[in-house]
């Protein structure tokens, strides 16, 4: 779909062309000074993060497309609300993709999540609408997570999590089956930051498929790598999110180019474009979030 890919180029422009741009910031006449003040800002911006109430918590630049659970090291009462938007040009059809998505965290370092996605599709030309999937609620996401290690001193944290979805049948199949498939998905995620600005975060973990029918179940390897710079001072990032999974007989992987803008303190909006390494099923696609975290005691 031409309109896809010239907004997804357009979008990889704007995020390297805003990365430069945030380079020369630091090459004007007094760079000793300018490395000096962004040090200092960003200094003070990390102390009252992860300091201000509650169990100490490390900043980490959180994915835009796989996102967590709530923050690494979230204290009770922070809540969250995205509402996401997705294009994506498959072989024969387009998919959008809405969802609504509210995390939680009930306790100091224990947040929970509830999704729903829901899915239309649009038949390339020249192609039937039979072979195009029906427009659905997609499936129903539940999840937890917990993060069992905090160190302000290295500025690394650990949590373990899990993912159940169930997946719909399409609406002509309700008669006989309302729910086709659920995904058991547990979950590694390791975060650590480097000095002020660069974040690494790895989230891995098995996904195991099983159908409500006699089909057999199946099995993948989901490994999502994150390197992301956050801008000083503020929470806006630029970075890369590479998701890639492993089965038996195959391996998929998406580089997901990305940006952050935080347009209040509680507003921020997120654009990601995705380049599969392989065209066979997927071409390029675009994604967006909008977040809004309600003000918490």
């Amino acid at each position: 779909m031409k309109r896809i890919k010239t907004l997804n180029w357009l979008i990889i422009y704007v995020i390297f062309f805003a990365r430069s741009l945030s380079a020369q910031v630091v090459t004007e006449e007094k760079p000793d000074l300018d490395e000096l003040e962004d040090h200092i800002i960003d200094s003070t911006y990390i102390a009252e993060y992860e300091s201000f109430q509650g169990k100490p918590k490390v900043l980490h630049a959180e994915p835009l497309f796989i996102d967590l659970i709530r923050d690494l090291g979230a204290r009770r009462g922070e809540a969250e609300w995205n509402v996401g938007l997705g294009l994506f040009n498959k072989k024969k059809y387009d998919e959008i993709l809405l969802f609504v998505e509210y995390e939680w965290a009930v306790i100091d370092r224990l947040g929970l999540e509830i999704e729903i996605p829901v899915n239309f599709f649009t038949p390339h030309l020249g192609t039937s609408p039979n072979e195009r999937p029906q427009n659905q609620i997609e499936s129903l996401k539940l999840a937890a997570q917990w993060t069992f290690y905090v160190n302000t001193e290295t500025s690394t944290s650990l949590a373990l999590g899990y993912l159940n979805e169930t997946f719909l049948s399409p609406p002509n199949s309700f008669k006989r089956r309302v729910f086709a498939e659920n995904k058991f998905n547990p979950f590694l995620v390791a975060a650590k930051r480097w000095g002020n600005n660069w974040h690494s975060l790895i989230y891995a973990g098995p996904q195991i498929f099983r159908t409500f029918d006699s089909s057999p179940s199946h099995t993948r390897l989901e490994w999502n790598s994150n390197i992301h710079y956050m801008l000083p001072g503020t929470r806006n990032f630029i970075g890369i999110e590479i998701n890639k999974y492993a089965s038996r007989n195959d391996f998929f992987a998406v580089f997901r180019p990305q940006m952050r803008l935080q347009i209040k303190d509680n507003f921020l909006i997120g654009i990601v474009t995705g380049i599969p390494i392989s065209y066979s099923n997927q071409n390029l696609s675009t994604f967006f979030r909008i977040i809004w975290e309600p003000s918490h005691i």
